[in-house]
């Protein structure tokens, strides 16, 4: 099939590469001159593992194309809108630039189209965008035939290559037997089995991803409650997580206690399911919870480190291990580590920090101008003058590192445990004072 992927962030630059490497034929646009060039010359934008090779192959096998403009219409059996939705003021999704794009659709499209919402809307946006198409249709006084589908992703960052090309499931939205038989044609090659193409309707379409982020997020604030109260009592949440994950009706997938989740999705989504909740007149209450404890965890390692050293670290210096939200990407929105590193800097703390990718963010961008912070060439750097460390990304380079030398290069042997990587009980056996999350 011929596609065009308008947008090429996240979303948009990994579904084109994975359709084009399945055998179609795939523009991206976007109106940044800068990306395109430099997407044209293999410099990706993002970090996400195997993304780069795949890009490369097939623009060299020219099944994948980059371009500012539309022309790629002409030719088009199916566009997808995958631009970014900001989250307004008041939570909402804000979707000024997918209404854009679908402005310049209904201006520039000759033939039949099928037009899928990839971003991430709000429930009823697929009308919104039809409308707008038939108005510059309307305009124009030509009528061509289009429709309108939903189409969530569900890409993890770190994994997102891997799961587009095999999915748990494919969710289309859809309210005509032609786009459901296209759609249906174009992810056939992703997997054998019928059984992963869920189509539906386009609103509970557009419900479905919200809904799927924001019960994940729900098990995240639930642990980290649950963690708190653990703490508090004295007992261990890690032993009870492993309690609660050998039921097969929970599982061990997100029940890991941690400073809180972040990145482009999970606040984003549980702040815009909340609003179109208050929209429809609605309090979901526990919506707002989920939230509010994720809130006040990101603050939970800051607080410990406060709670050790007292509340003036002016002459103090902590070694900072992961920058990142999570590991194997280079994202930082919404990260708890951004929230730990300001609340110690503000205290009069300086901080050597080290990512294996997300330092460029962090300078130019998420702690740009802070004084007081180093960034260091590696893990084991951040340790000269350190009083302790802290870790925050749960990084595999992290995961067993040299202990001995991590305890002879701090000043103290203090480690404040962000993602609950270490044993307590080997922590404090090698000579070590540990604070994790969930355990005194």
């Amino acid at each position: 099939m011929n596609l065009t992927i308008i947008g090429t962030g996240y979303v948009g630059l990994v579904s084109g590469t994975c359709f084009a490497e399945m055998g179609n034929t795939v523009t991206c646009i976007d109106i940044d001159e800068k990306k395109i060039e430099n997407l044209k010359k293999g410099i990706i934008p993002i970090y996400e593992p195997g993304l780069e090779e795949m890009v490369a192959r097939n623009v060299k096998n020219k099944t994948l194309h980059f371009d500012t403009q539309l022309a790629s219409l002409k030719k088009c059996d199916i566009a997808f809108i995958a631009v970014g939705t900001p989250m307004g003021e008041d939570g909402s999704a804000d979707l000024q630039f997918v209404l854009q794009v679908a402005r310049s659709i209904g201006q520039n499209m000759v033939n039949r189209l099928i037009i899928v919402d990839k971003s991430t809307v709000p429930v009823g946006t697929a009308d919104k965008v039809k409308a707008v198409i038939q108005e510059e249709l309307d305009k124009r006084k030509v009528s061509i035939e289009f429709h309108v589908v939903s189409n969530p992703e569900f890409l993890k960052e770190g994994d997102a290559i891997n799961d587009f090309m095999k999915p748990d499931r494919v969710v289309i939205g859809v309210d005509s037997d032609y786009s459901k038989e296209q759609m249906s044609i174009l992810y056939s090659s992703f997997f054998r089995t019928k059984d992963r193409l869920i189509t539906m309707d386009i609103r509970s379409a557009e419900m479905t991803k919200y809904v799927a982020n924001a019960m994940l997020a729900t098990k995240i604030s639930f642990m980290n409650e649950i963690a708190n109260i653990c703490e508090l009592s004295g007992a261990d949440v890690n032993q009870v997580r492993i309690g609660i994950g050998s039921d097969s009706r929970i599982g061990y997938s997100f029940i890991y206690p941690g400073s809180g989740y972040g990145g482009s999705c999970f606040p984003k989504d549980v702040k815009a399911l909340k609003k179109t909740a208050e929209d429809h007149g609605y309090n979901a209450k526990l919506i707002s919870a989920v939230e509010l404890v994720n809130d006040k965890q990101k603050f939970v390692i800051s607080k410990k480190v406060i709670h050790r050293f007292g509340e003036d670290l002016t002459g103090l210096t902590f070694a900072v291990w992961g920058l990142a939200f999570k590991p194997e990407t280079d994202d930082m929105r919404e990260a708890p580590s951004i929230y730990t590193i300001k609340e110690l800097v503000k205290r009069g703390a300086k901080i050597n920090a080290y990512d294996p990718k997300a330092m460029d963010e962090a300078k130019h961008f998420y702690l740009k101008g802070m004084k007081g912070v180093t960034y260091c060439a590696s893990k084991y750097d951040t340790l000269k003058d350190a009083d302790a460390m802290i870790l925050l990304t749960e990084w595999k380079e992290f995961r067993s590192p040299d202990f001995e030398k991590l305890k002879v290069q701090l000043n103290t042997p203090v480690v404040f445990d962000g993602r609950n990587q270490y044993s307590s009980l080997r922590m404090e056996n090698r000579g070590f004072e540990y604070y994790q999350i969930g355990k005194k």
